[in-house]
């Protein structure tokens, strides 16, 4: 990407983010019967097989933000020869947290099955991508064959994922909450703290269901003051222990400079997304 096409260095505000101008998607599709269980999808020219992203929003979980301010990251990375599958759910206030939010994205990711013969998708090549709150969403997927089956979060046959792409993740809902990290969301999300649900914790939170069996790259701004990079050092080091992890902070960009393809930040994340789902993942 030329460097005048890139926006001017500046951090950009939540009110920036949820004025990002819409991209609709090729198709919307309803993978459940409410009305925040559907995914747009957007297709490259390329006639496939396709590689596939699954895109998940953050917003704290919460029913406020959706993902529509998430559209122009996805026609960006469709234009890079991708098919992205951007998932809506249920999130708190909407009838979300535990177990529909978990529910919701597991049945999204898994509803592709349905989605692969139709429109020329290469399920062997699939990895999610998700930001801040998202980025747990995206974490959690690719652990989902850790969770224990006596969890309601269980599945037989879980989606398998190529590798996870967290934008200002969030892998660590207990020391979430510890941080204040998203207000009291964290908690929320599973219905109290740690020492009175340390179950429901055990199957939600990615730092708990390590290793993934997956390469992570973690993408955070030096100056983000929602999800700091040293929150997100402790997990980095933890989960490298068992499995390929990066972390990348990139200077001067904050909390929404990730999800924008008009910032110097954006080379970086697209560098990740094709680095996983395009080249041969590491060993």
């Amino acid at each position: 990407m030329a460097g005048h096409n890139l926006r001017p260095l500046a951090l950009l505000t939540t009110d920036d983010y949820m004025r990002t101008p819409a991209a609709p998607a090729d198709h919307r599709l309803a993978y459940g019967p409410g009305p925040d269980q559907f995914g747009d999808l957007y297709l490259p020219a390329e006639p496939g097989p396709r590689p596939v992203l699954i895109a998940l929003h953050g917003g704290c979980w919460r029913a406020q933000y959706g993902l529509a301010p998430l559209g122009q990251l996805c026609r960006a990375l469709a234009g890079a020869g991708l098919a992205v599958w951007s998932v809506e759910y249920r999130r708190l206030g909407g009838g979300g947290g535990w177990p529909g939010t978990f529910a919701d994205v597991a049945a999204a990711a898994d509803f592709l099955r349905g989605l692969a013969g139709e429109h020329a998708l290469d399920l062997a090549r699939v990895v999610a991508l998700g930001h801040s709150a998202g980025g747990h969403l995206a974490l959690w997927l690719a652990a989902r064959h850790r969770i224990a089956p006596d969890s309601p979060l269980w599945a037989a046959s879980p989606l398998a994922l190529r590798g996870v792409v967290a934008l200002a993740g969030i892998p660590d809902l207990a020391e979430g909450g510890r941080r204040a990290i998203c207000g009291d969301a964290c908690a929320e999300l599973v219905g109290g703290p740690p020492a009175a649900q340390p179950d429901r914790y055990r199957a939600a939170s990615p730092s708990e269901l390590l290793p993934l069996g997956v390469p992570q790259r973690h993408i955070v701004g030096a100056d983000d003051q929602i999800v700091p990079a040293d929150y997100l050092r402790g997990y980095v080091e933890r989960a490298a222990q068992h499995d390929h992890v990066r972390l990348d902070v990139l200077p001067a960009a904050g909390h929404f400079e990730l999800v924008s393809p008009t910032t110097a930040a954006w080379p970086t994340v697209r560098a990740a997304v094709l680095e996983l789902i395009v080249g041969a993942p590491p060993a």
